[in-house]
């Protein structure tokens, strides 16, 4: 049995996935065991550093505006991390979603301070962020995906028709999504011109690049987890089913009966293993570490389509995520302490060769 731990739980954050990530933090906090001693940090919506006990209450509550929180807060993250004094902590749970957070930016903040933390690193984290980074690294090892194509958002102001020249090959109905966003914000689908630009100017709201992609008509939309290790380890698949007409956006994700999720997945044997061997293809092509879940479409011809990886999924007991784990034996709280043990073995290996 290993000995306690001391965990920083970081998470909010200044991105669209905020309360997402205050949902996960909470279902955390209340499962951990007891060899892992958490301490929450809230990073509010402008910026601030949360006290714990402010954090705590955050938590509870759902929301971390208001002057009840404001009152408890650092100024900003550097400020209180520094206050905070990461040195006493063995490992820090960066769960925040989303850019500023799942990007890579807070882990080469954490590289720097010489912690060690859970998940990716900054590569695996930049990349599987991108979504048009991510789907050129799926590309150059042969992956198979939809056809999509990249746009900018300065280019599309001066040259809209240039733009939507590069997608004309691509069917409709598309999905417009901003590159660095996850948990849909932002998506919009588009059965036309006038509905692509409409949606393109709702996407370079969040991002100033986005992905135009064919939708997979017909196809059933499947995800599998994988927990690192040696080596990594890939769940069963499991398949998100959402009423007819519909696609999984932000409202199906996070509205309780919304939608549904089959753990596992029907399948056919030979397809859930392609699917398993396909999602630990895209962990290593990444780079990932620690954890990550990867999304496919099954089209109606049993075809296997990999979607993208999120390196810092939904971590709530009743996610995709967690969900799957458990289906392949880990339960939610020994998960938790994995992905600690995981984090300290990774800082383990790197001094060794320093």
């Amino acid at each position: 049995m290993t000995s306690a731990r001391t965990v920083l739980l970081l998470c909010g954050g200044r991105s669209g996935e905020h309360e997402v990530s205050l949902a996960s933090a909470a279902s955390v906090l209340e499962a951990a065991p007891e060899r892992i001693v958490l301490e929450p940090r809230v990073i509010a919506r402008d910026g601030r550093l949360l006290s714990p006990a402010a954090s705590r209450a955050a938590l509870r509550d759902g929301r971390s505006d208001g002057d009840a929180y404001a009152a408890d807060a650092d100024p900003d993250v550097l400020t209180g991390l520094a206050r905070a004094d990461l040195r006493r902590f063995d490992a820090v749970f960066p769960l925040l979603h989303g850019p500023n957070g799942e990007d890579g930016t807070v882990q080469g903040l954490l590289r720097v301070a010489g912690v060690p933390f859970v998940g990716s690193d900054v590569l695996g984290s930049a990349a599987a962020m991108d979504k048009i980074v991510m789907k050129r690294l799926f590309a150059s090892a042969g992956l198979p995906q939809v056809p999509w194509r990249g746009a900018d958002r300065n280019a599309y102001a001066a040259d809209p028709e240039g733009v939507r020249d590069r997608a004309r090959d691509l069917p409709w109905p598309r999905f417009v999504k901003p590159a660095n966003l996850g948990s849909s914000v932002g998506i919009g689908r588009a059965r036309d011109e006038a509905e692509q630009d409409a949606a393109l100017a709702e996407a370079f709201r969040h991002d100033r690049r986005v992905v135009i992609e064919a939708a997979a008509e017909g196809a059933r939309e499947v995800e599998v987890a994988v927990l690192d290790g040696r080596p990594p380890h890939a769940s069963p698949p499991g398949e998100i089913r959402v009423p007819d007409g519909a696609y999984y956006d932000y409202a199906h994700k996070y509205t309780e009966g919304a939608s549904e999720l089959l753990v596992p997945a029907q399948l056919p044997d030979r397809l859930a293993d392609e699917l398993r061997a396909l999602a630990l293809d895209a962990f290593r092509l990444v780079d990932a570490a620690g954890l990550a879940r990867v999304d496919f479409f099954v089209d109606p011809a049993g075809r296997a389509l990999v979607n993208e990886i999120n390196t810092l999924p939904g971590f709530t007991r009743t996610s995709m995520y967690p969900r799957l784990l458990q289906a392949a034996g880990v339960p939610y709280p020994e998960l938790i302490e994995r992905l600690v043990e995981a984090a300290l073995a990774r800082r383990a290996e790197a001094d060794a060769v320093r």
